[in-house]
Parts: structure tokens; sequence; C-alpha cells
């Protein structure tokens, strides 16, 4: 199969690079000279303008779009909108507000598939976790490279009807701040608590056996043995916040009590007036460790 690729940031790279080894091909377009010699690299092949990108498709094309949520995926569909069909299909892989999807999909002359993904760039060697929303055709025939960019067939599925994909997507992100905020919290009472103890070793002591093992806190334990127990310069500042928002609204909508993502999500936001809190500190450091965010540092 062949699938044109837009945008070729972190994920995109990683969308290109397991697709070229599942045997499919790819053209690949970014406004990133730098990115599009990336993935010509590996084994795409490169387009340098949107009209030469749409120029190399096959007649049925098969688009991927992986830019950030927003007004730029938008204005990509805009300008494909002239080339495209009802045989054609777009998928966006970005964290896109779920009603900005169902508007897209109403509007996109070709069958349009939102796609909520996770694992991050740490999770690029064994796929992603892909949560999908639109027509069951166009889920069907992009299959093959589902399969390659997930973790195989049983880390994608067909949620839904449109927006389904990125709701679910959304809901997935309030649940991680809210794990995160328990780890944070658990691991700062250790810290301030009554014994002197290594937080890597509880953390990897936990991970083997215990109830709340899990990839995050695994990444607890990497930030401890990285970072020193005390996390060293890592700053009281969590970035993001959206996809958390967006979460809470629906709550609201639905009136379904959120109490603890609401919670982490006032973290997340309280930690930018910088009080020193550890456990957003943790956060922050875990924000690297699966998605390899930046880490602001303390001066």
């Amino acid at each position: 199969m062949q699938l044109g690729l837009i945008g070729l940031g972190r994920m995109g790279q990683i969308v290109v690079e397991r697709t070229l080894a599942a045997d499919h091909d790819v053209v690949a377009f970014d406004l990133d000279e730098d990115a599009v010699s990336r993935a010509a690299d590996a084994g795409a092949e490169p387009a340098n303008s949107l009209e030469d990108f749409v120029g190399r498709l096959d007649t049925e094309k098969r688009i991927w779009v992986m830019v950030p949520a927003g007004d730029a995926v938008d204005v990509i569909l805009e300008e494909l909108e002239l080339h495209l069909n009802g045989d054609d299909i777009v998928v966006d892989g970005g964290n896109s507000f779920f009603e900005d999807s169902v508007r897209r999909a109403e509007s996109c002359s070709a069958a349009y598939l939102d796609c909520g993904t996770s694992g991050g760039p740490a999770g690029a060697e064994l796929g992603f976790s892909l949560m999908v929303g639109g027509s069951q055709w166009a889920y069907d025939e992009l299959e093959p490279v589902f399969d390659a960019v997930a973790t195989g067939p049983d880390g994608h599925e067909r949620m839904g009807a449109a927006g389904a994909g990125h709701y679910v997507k959304m809901i997935h992100n309030g649940v991680e701040y809210a794990l995160m905020q328990a780890y944070g919290e658990g691991f700062e009472l250790l810290h301030e608590g009554r014994y002197d103890l290594d937080l890597e070793n509880v953390a990897s002591v936990w991970n083997n056996g215990a109830v709340i093992r899990s990839w995050l806190l695994e990444l607890c334990e990497e930030a401890f043995r990285e970072e020193g127990t005390d996390l060293g310069t890592v700053a009281d500042r969590i970035e993001g916040g959206s996809t958390g928002t967006w979460t809470v609204r629906e709550g609201l909508e639905q009136e379904v009590p959120l109490p603890l993502i609401y919670t982490a999500l006032s973290e997340r936001f309280g930690s930018r007036a910088d009080d020193g809190r550890f456990a957003r500190r943790l956060a922050n450091r875990l924000r690297y460790g699966f998605g390899r965010h930046d880490v602001p540092r303390r001066e």
C-alpha cells in the first residue's frame, strides 16, 4: 500500500519508519526540508511541496496527517480539498478535539478518520496504541497500515463514528493525568516521610509483582535513577493541559464526576506558580519519559 504522510515531527517520522518497515510505500512532506530529508534517508519518497506531494500519490489517495491539533489541520485539509474525492482517505493522527474531528469529517470530500495515538516517541520500537473513529470501510482499507504503525492487530481498533477515536484518546489522557498525579503524591510522601528512602529502589520493587506496577511506574524508576531521589534540578512545572481540560469539560456536560482527573488538571495549572511541589516535579519528568517532552529545570 502507498501512504502519503504530511507532518514529519517526532511522531510523524515514527509513522514513516514503521510503515516502511512493513514494506509499504511512503510519500513524505513537511515544511521543514531537513525533516523531509530524514524521511527520504529512511526510504520514503520525498515531496517538495503539497502540490508535488499530491501528484506523487496513487489515484485512490491514502493520506496520514501528523501535525499539531488546531488550525494547522484545517489549513492542510483546505489545501488538499481540491484534490480529494469520496474514494480517498485522510487520517488525522494528532490530538485533535473530537468535536473538531466531527466537523472535519462532515466537510471533508474524502473519508476522514480521526486517530488517537498513544505511546509517544519512547514507544516507537513496540508501536503505538491507535484509537480510530470514522467509517468502517475506510478503517478496513487502512488496516495494513494500522497494523504496521500500532503494536500489531491488537494495538488498534475502530471506536465508532467520526470523533470517537479522538474522544477515547481525550479521556485516555485524562486518565493519564490522574495516574501521574497519584504516583507523584505517593512518592512525595515517601520523599518527605519518616525514612531516608532510595526511591529508585522503591519503584523497582513495586514494578516487580506489585498491584500498582505499570509503564508509568517504570518511568518513575527511570527518573529517580537518572535524576536522583530528590529529582535534582527538575522544576515544579508541568506543561500541557488541553486534553485534560477537554475531558473535565465533557465530564461537566455529561454530569459525570471526575474528581481525580480534575484535581490532576488543577495541579498541572497550579505548577505554573512554581511553589516547589515534588509531585509536580515528578510529573514533569514523567512527560519526558513517555513523550520525550522538554524537561523544564530549576536554576
